[in-house]
This record gives C-alpha cells, sequence and structure tokens, in this order.
C-alpha cells in the first residue's frame, strides 16, 4: 500500500485510460549523426536556393524600375520637343500679329471714319429732308 501512495504502479494494476484529447509527451531521440549532416545540407541548399530568389527577384525588379526610368525620361524629352516647337510657333505668331498691328490699327481707323461719315450722311438725310418740306412749302404759297 505504500507503494500506491507514492504513485508507483503496482503489478496486477490495471493501465490507466487516457483522455483521446490529451497528447502525450514522447521522448525525443536525437538523430544518428549522419541524418544531421543530411540535414544540414539539404537546410543549406534550400537556403541558399530562397536567397537566390529573393535576390533575383530584387535585381529584376531594379531592371524594372530602370526600364520605366528610362521610358519615362524619353517621354519627357518628347514633350520637351513639343515644347520647343510650340514656343518657336508662339513667336511666329507674336511677330506675324506684331507686323500686323500698323494694319489693324488703319481698319480700326478707317472704322472710326466710316462710322462718322455715316452719321453725316444721316445728318445730310435729315437735313435735305427739311429742305425738301421748306421748299415745298414755300412752292404752295
Amino acid at each position: 500500500m505504500a507503494a500506491a501512495a507514492e504513485g508507483t504502479p503496482e503489478a496486477g494494476a490495471q493501465p490507466v485510460k487516457q483522455d483521446p484529447a490529451v497528447e502525450t509527451a514522447e521522448e525525443a531521440k536525437e538523430p544518428a549523426e549522419a541524418d544531421i549532416n543530411e540535414l544540414c545540407k539539404d537546410m543549406f541548399s534550400k537556403m541558399a536556393t530562397y536567397l537566390t530568389g529573393e535576390l533575383t527577384a530584387t535585381s529584376e525588379d531594379y531592371k524594372l524600375l530602370e526600364n520605366m526610368n528610362k521610358l519615362t525620361s524619353l517621354k519627357y524629352l518628347e514633350m520637351k520637343d513639343i515644347a520647343i516647337n510650340i514656343s518657336r510657333n508662339l513667336k511666329d505668331l507674336n511677330q506675324k500679329y506684331a507686323d500686323l498691328q500698323p494694319y489693324l490699327e488703319q481698319i480700326d481707323l478707317i472704322e472710326e471714319q466710316v462710322a462718322a461719315l455715316e452719321q453725316a450722311a444721316y445728318k445730310l438725310d435729315a437735313y435735305s429732308k427739311k429742305l425738301e418740306a421748306k421748299y415745298k412749302k414755300l412752292e404752295k404759297r
């Protein structure tokens, strides 16, 4: 009984049923020396493959960025050429406008004179109608 109180199983005792949800610990066994070497070689080989893949992906990202920068640079050069052409055309148009400015001023002056002449013609017409009316009035007497 003393042995049972201390927790040592008696020779005739039945095994205790374990709950299936409770896992039992197993003793960790060290693998053989050859297995450790093989596992280390395998681990280093896989790590090298992984790192090579990571570095390759990074390198490809940088190549993509480089190509994008080159294309962007080309687009900016095209835009620069377009802007230079627009600037040149604008200067030409400004020069043509400056060349036409005296003629435009003459046209404005002629337009003012025509308007003044038109007003004079209306006044002359009104005056001639008054004269005609006076003449007819005098003629009737």
